[in-house]
């Protein structure tokens, strides 16, 4: 893009757009995931004045058509309601359940990464412990000392995310606090602390933009997965997950009430997944350069 003359005799330079990065998958993910978070802030601007907790038992279990477009559930409540309205229940526990798994790792990654060798050790075996839990594991273990709720689903998927991220900052950290720059700033009689909060904090935590973004769609296949098994939020909350798990006595009368919530938790976690690459990748070459 050439450069607009500005009115005091100088140039104004505009940042050139580069129509070959506007790939029609990044398009169709943002497109998405406009959706979504326009479903979760005003659910009523998409729901066609459309009601998720209405019943109707006169229009129980009906496919998809014009008037219901998902199709209604076994109470007569419509579908693409109830998944418009139940977006923002899977978005709080799919960002809570990130926010607290990203907080853990950070803070163990990055103690294991600056401290001593005996430090890392005992960060490193803790790890290895919380590792050897599986998610649904801990999410049983919670839901019987707190009971099945959103809040169970989030502090169990991001207690048992943790250890991966955990591993991946710690290595980030090793690596930068290995670089050359690091020494140089050392050389230069800059403080350790000083070194820490001016170079190796913030290129280390440079790829945890494109891990969150990951993140999300990861927790909410998560979370998903445990509501689907009972350990989620109880119904009738219309979450995600929760629909799957009220269909799935329906899956051969009416595969629409496990299909569409279906659908709706892959087409997230693709989108976000697709934008968070996009996101890594432009990282990565504004590193390279």
């Amino acid at each position: 893009m050439s450069a607009v003359p500005a009115s005091g005799g100088g140039a104004l330079r505009l940042p050139a757009i580069d129509v070959r990065a506007l790939r029609p998958g990044i398009v169709l993910a943002s497109l998405t995931l406009t959706f979504f978070v326009l479903a979760a802030i005003a659910p009523s601007l998409l729901s066609g004045g459309r009601d998720a907790t209405t019943i109707d038992l006169g229009a129980t279990l009906q496919s998809p058509s014009l008037h219901h477009l998902f199709g209604t559930d076994q109470a007569g409540r419509d579908l693409y309601a109830r998944v418009v309205f139940g977006t923002r229940n899977s978005l709080l526990i799919g960002l809570g359940a990130t926010a607290l798994s990203m907080s853990v790792a950070t803070v163990l990654g990055v103690l294991a990464g600056l401290s001593g060798r005996f430090v890392d050790g005992i960060v490193n075996r803790l790890l290895e412990v919380v590792f050897s839990f599986p998610v649904l594991l801990l999410a049983l273990l919670f839901v019987t000392i707190f009971g099945a709720s959103a809040t169970t689903q989030i502090v169990a998927v991001g207690i048992g995310t943790a250890p991966g991220y955990a591993r991946m900052i710690r290595g980030q950290v090793l690596a930068v606090r290995g670089s050359g720059y690091v020494e140089a700033a050392g050389a230069l009689g800059h403080s350790y602390p000083r070194t820490i909060r001016r170079h190796i904090l913030p290129n280390a935590m440079r790829p945890l933009i494109a891990m969150v973004t990951l993140g999300v769609g990861q927790s909410i296949v998560w979370a998903s997965s445990l509501a689907f098994l009972g350990l989620g939020v109880p119904p009738p909350s219309p979450e995600w997950g929760a629909l799957l798990d009220a269909g799935k006595d329906y899956v051969t009368k009416a595969w629409w009430l496990e299909v569409v919530p279906g659908l709706a938790i892959v087409l997230f976690a693709l989108a976000v997944t697709t934008l968070g690459r996009h996101v890594q990748n432009r990282l990565e070459g504004a590193t390279d350069r």
